[in-house]
């Protein structure tokens, strides 16, 4: 009875009713056969979908079984995976959603190494600019494709490295892999990558959800910072640090960036009060925001905001944006640096550090006063105050 149920079970699945009792061993056979080529089939139609994906990292994997931030040869890293949000919405309103297959769409198959280089010289050029330096960055690219070092880079290790040159901050650790105060980029696959550990935050306070900073009254936030951060002349070396960031950002072998977002929660330091960058996800290049910018329609400048505070004049005669920025890099640093230097700063420093910072946040961003004088200021502002602490134990 129990076998006669089963084959009923099957006589459901196959189109046969007629002669059961003499046709039941064909019918099994058939049916045998059928759910076979079925299976065959379904997972050809799977190979063929993912087999380009067989050696990616996948963002939503790792999201799920990974955590941030761990110990990688015995050293410090952050773990960074999936793909985030750009500087800001208004930076993205005129594209189109990007999901994380999109990533992985170029090149196609069929793509050779040297339709590859070329795809990846126009992506360069479109974000940083047309810079004569680029074709090496194209070299160290193709060089980082070669996950595995068999001299060839395969279509999978090919659509990897393009998904990581999607992300702004992997790009960013690419191009200022030489400058001193960025992390350093350990390890990549598919948009996963891996980086130096996150330094030690600048003030406790910039932890705070942004809501709440506001409620804390000035003297207090003074006070916590004297507190809970580090010690005045360590202060003053991450902030040297600080300002030769802003020296290589400026006109850099891959062009100029911007600081679009210039907050003490991204103003970090090493166990030795060396100044890292914590993040580098709202730093921009500025071929990216003067495209952003370009022909843009505005009522107002803060129409014309890539980012948080990238931010150009509108032209309201012609309601377009303009394309030198409000405020340079410099000017939004030494704001920053009042409330971080000023209190708790040495008696016989204390005057003349705030008049050169003042005098440093009234820098504009036009072209022409970019050159020599912001250099002019910036050096002061480090000459200030390295002859604080130099020959001490803070140096």
């Amino acid at each position: 009875m129990r076998r006669l149920r089963r084959l009923a079970h099957l006589v459901l699945f196959c189109p046969f009713s007629k002669g059961l009792q003499g046709r039941l061993p064909g019918l099994r056979v058939r049916c045998i056969f059928l759910a076979w080529l079925g299976v065959f089939a379904g997972s050809w139609l799977v190979y063929m979908r993912y087999s380009s994906y067989s050696e990616l990292c996948r963002g939503h994997i790792c999201q799920a079984v990974i955590v941030y931030s761990g110990l990688w040869r015995d050293k410090d890293v952050t773990i960074k995976c999936g793909i985030e949000e750009a500087l800001d919405s208004k930076a993205q309103s005129d594209a189109a959603p990007r999901r994380e297959l999109v990533l992985f769409d170029k090149p196609t198959r069929g793509t050779s190494i040297k339709e590859f280089r070329e795809m990846t010289l126009s992506f360069l050029k479109a974000k940083l600019g047309d810079l004569p330096s680029l074709p090496a960055l194209v070299g160290q690219v193709l060089l980082m494709a070669d996950f595995n070092k068999d001299n060839r880079v395969s279509l999978a290790e090919a659509k990897s490295v393009w998904a990581l040159l999607q992300r702004n901050e992997f790009l960013l650790l690419l191009s200022l892999q030489e400058k001193e105060h960025a992390s350093r980029l350990l390890g990549y696959c598919g948009d996963l990558y891996l980086t130096e550990g996150v330094p030690h935050g600048a003030w406790h306070v910039a932890a705070l959800p942004p809501l709440l900073r506001p409620l804390l009254p000035p003297a207090l936030q003074g006070a916590l910072q004297q507190w809970l951060g580090p010690a005045w002349p360590w202060r003053a070396k991450i902030a040297i640090g600080l300002l030769e960031f802003v020296e290589e950002l400026f006109h850099g072998a891959y062009g100029t960036f911007y600081m679009c977002e210039t907050t003490l929660a991204n103003v970090g330091y090493t166990a030795t009060y060396d100044f890292k960058m914590a993040d580098l996800q709202q730093v921009a290049p500025e071929a990216t925001v003067r495209r952003f910018l370009q022909g843009r329609r505005c009522e107002h400048s803060t129409d014309c905001t890539y980012g948080h505070d990238c931010r150009a004049p509108c032209d309201r005669l012609m309601r377009q944006c303009k394309g030198d920025l409000i405020q340079p890099n410099l000017a939004k640093v030494c704001a920053l640096l009042r409330g971080y230097l000023l209190p708790g700063a040495p008696a016989d420093l204390r005057e003349e550090l705030g008049t050169q910072l003042r005098t440093c946040t009234t820098l504009s961003g036009l072209a022409s006063q970019v050159e020599a004088h912001h250099s002019l200021v910036l050096s002061h502002l480090k000459t200030l105050l390295w002859k604080k602490i130099s020959n001490t134990k803070y140096s």
